[in-house]
């Protein structure tokens, strides 16, 4: 399963949204953990899909030999990224250098801050901050009567968030990577792979689109997850 990808569809339906958007959706990466021939594989996925543009949830690198080189296959994509720091990241000396390099790929870096992409109010939170941070940045960040799509590396603020949120996309998780550690990650957190709708907030975790530590998955796969917004 280590070598495999998967691409998972997800669809959500909205009063907010005003026009049809579709969304690529990856994290986990751990470009370092995994060659760079693994971001290279999921481009080349990718450029098989339609979309408007890539979100990517933090953990893309986890190494200080990590280069820029390494992931100049998504510069290649010809699309909007945008990007959030996951806990790895943070664990690479100098990572803020790097991070400052991302637009050279076209790529969106979404620190605590929103960008507008049609029509939809996109909040970039950091994974380098408290839980309680994290969730003050999205109450800060949320535009009332807009829709607001969360993108934030662990999903440990959702429901603490669930009023100001309309789609909250993370990660982290691995959905376990293998079993039977899975069962050790539903200890950590309440949501640990897949779609939980509460309300008018959805959540999505992401069982990742690389492996960290062992090259192996038992019992969850790597995947690209597509997300497509409608109007209700």
């Amino acid at each position: 399963n280590a070598n495999s990808l998967s691409v998972r569809k997800v669809k959500v339906a909205s009063a907010k949204i005003n026009r049809a958007t579709n969304f690529a959706f990856i994290s986990d990466v751990h470009i370092g953990s995994n060659p760079p021939r693994h971001i290279e594989k999921i481009c080349e996925r990718l450029g098989t899909l339609e979309f408007d543009a890539l979100l990517i949830g933090g953990d893309l690198f986890d190494s200080s030999d990590f280069k820029l080189e390494d992931i100049a296959a998504l510069g290649g994509l010809d699309k909007e990224i945008y990007f959030v720091t996951g806990n790895h990241e943070g664990y690479v000396k100098g990572f803020e250098g790097l991070l400052a390099r991302f637009p050279e790929l076209n790529i969106n870096v979404l620190e605590n801050e929103a960008a507008q992409l049609r029509g939809i109010n996109l909040i970039g939170v950091s994974d380098q901050q408290p839980v309680l941070a994290r969730a003050a940045a999205v109450e800060q960040i949320s535009r009332k009567g807009g829709f607001n799509l969360v993108l934030v590396h662990q999903p440990s603020i959702w429901e603490q968030t669930q009023s100001k949120v309309d789609l909250m996309l993370c990660g982290h998780t691995h959905n376990g990577q293998i079993f039977p550690f899975n069962f050790l990650v539903r200890l950590q957190f309440h949501h640990v792979h897949g779609l939980f709708v509460k309300g008018a907030s959805t959540l999505y975790v992401s069982s990742g689109a690389g492996c960290w530590g062992p090259r192996m998955r038992l019992g969850s796969r790597n995947e690209i997850v597509m997300i497509e917004l409608r109007p209700a």
